[in-house]
């Protein structure tokens, strides 16, 4: 498609943060941009004091013959009545995917891919190459204190963004540039298994089929190794070593940790993250082998990293002073054990009480007895009843998190396990377990968040 042809775009779903940053990349465009959405939030809001007009039911008289193209999110199924009025139109219709498919033709793209990581690796990259005046245009899968929202829409020709693998979506890229984080099990209601995730994976990075195309992997990943490896450039990061890029010397401190970075076996030096854990450091030595690869100084990777201090629910810190609240979109069993983990070693000494909301009935099912292993590290789990995604059916799926619960005390009769029904009777729970000095974590991808906020101390508790 010429994106030149295109004068007014209809958004279905325009409240979605991905959907929500192509809206204000055509907006950037001098597009005309209309959405709408079932729900007002914070996100459509912005859109609208940008001057976008949303509306918030969406029908058939909201699309004209004045739109040259519908978008629409992942939640707006084939049916959906403007989608079908759209078609009664003939306006052509893209998904938010087939979308960002269609730029990265225009860009030299450079996808971060993986089962996690993708936002914080894509956010570090893009706050180094701002702070090294690489102006790229950037859409992440999360709000980022350095960019507009989720989004920048930049100058130069570089187009930084999220690939992700659900339905192999990642499949309609034409990137430059792949940077692979880690493959794991998940999306398990499309993918058969594993050997399925990695073979859609290899099909993806066999897409650089330039000499000059670059591949940034994790060294460590175990599914990673097991592909065969493109004629590209090639960079392997890891903390064990033998990769090109790899963090040594790694030492955990209050509030922050430090390692040093080898680059082909020559020392550039200590660097600093105010964000925890090792998966952090993973996605820290990916983004400096991307900019190592754009020759940015190594001192300003090293200062712009060293004031990340994350973004939008990634180790979010909500309230530090009688206890601690952090919220994080952890949602995947080894992404809930490495922020547990994280939350040990940033505040050693203190009680971590684990509050998480399973997303959605299929995957919780699928990885069952992968989730029961990963809240070991927490002194105290309080599980929220499973997030169900709306205009989602899961049909036949039937569990539940109480299931979680006496699976856990199963394995560990001794370990002290909550449930809630809602998020009412999630928020009570914790607020009368909470006390002063401890660490909650709010983990999921679902909305559990909003009770992140409402936290404290119940008062005939404290008393008592």
């Amino acid at each position: 498609m010429n994106l030149s042809d295109i004068k007014k775009v209809y958004i279905s779903g325009i409240g979605g943060i991905g959907v929500s940053a192509l809206a204000r990349y055509f907006f950037n465009k001098n597009i005309e941009v209309v959405g709408s959405d079932l729900v007002r939030s914070e996100i459509t809001e912005k859109l609208e004091k940008l001057g976008i007009t949303i509306y918030y039911e969406q029908k058939a008289e909201n699309l004209t013959y004045a739109f040259d193209l519908l978008v629409y999110s992942a939640a707006v199924p084939a049916e959906n009545t403007e989608r079908q009025k759209a078609k009664e139109l003939n306006i052509l219709q893209k998904s938010y995917f087939e979308m960002i498919g269609e730029l990265s033709r225009l860009y030299k793209t450079v996808a971060v891919s993986g089962t996690n990581g993708k936002s914080t690796t894509t956010a570090m990259i893009a706050g180094i190459l701002l702070d090294a005046q690489i102006d790229p245009t950037v859409i992440v899968g999360s709000q980022y204190e350095k960019l507009d929202s989720n989004f920048h829409f930049g100058k130069s020709d570089i187009f930084v963004v999220e690939a992700c693998e659900y339905r192999a979506h990642m499949l309609l890229l034409k990137p430059q540039c792949i940077i692979l984080t880690n493959i794991e099990e998940d999306h398990l209601d499309f993918y058969k298994d594993i050997n399925h995730i990695v073979q859609t994976f290899q099909q993806y990075v066999n897409s650089l089929k330039q000499v000059d195309d670059l591949l940034i992997i994790n060294n460590d990943d175990i599914n990673t190794r097991n592909l065969v490896l493109p004629k590209c450039r090639l960079v392997r990061y890891g903390l064990i070593p033998g990769a090109d890029v790899v963090a040594g010397r790694v030492r955990k401190e209050p509030g922050k940790q430090v390692f040093e970075v080898i680059y082909y076996g020559h020392s550039l030096g200590d660097f600093e993250l105010q964000v925890p854990g090792n998966f952090n450091i993973y996605n820290a030595l990916a983004a400096i082998s991307y900019a190592l690869s754009l020759d940015v100084p190594v001192g300003v990777v090293r200062e712009s990293l060293k004031n990340y201090r994350g973004i939008w629910r990634r180790f979010e810190v909500i309230k530090n002073d009688e206890f601690t609240v952090i919220s994080d979109y952890a949602h995947h069993p080894t992404a809930v054990s490495s922020t547990i983990e994280a939350a040990k070693e940033f505040f050693p000494g203190r009680r971590v009480i684990a509050v998480f909301q399973p997303h959605q009935r299929d995957r919780t099912q699928k990885l069952f007895s992968d989730f029961t292993k990963s809240f070991n590290k927490a002194d105290l789990l309080i599980l929220s009843e499973i997030y169900d995604v709306t205009g989602r059916e899961e049909k036949n799926v039937e569990v539940s998190s109480r299931d979680l619960v006496f699976a856990i005390l199963e394995d560990d009769p001794v370990k002290e396990v909550h449930y809630g029904a809602d998020l009412v009777e999630t928020l009570s729970k914790v607020n009368s377990l909470v006390r002063p000095d401890d660490v909650v974590l709010i983990m999921g991808a679902g909305d559990i968040y909003q009770i992140a906020s409402k936290i404290h101390i119940d008062s005939q508790d404290a008393e008592g």
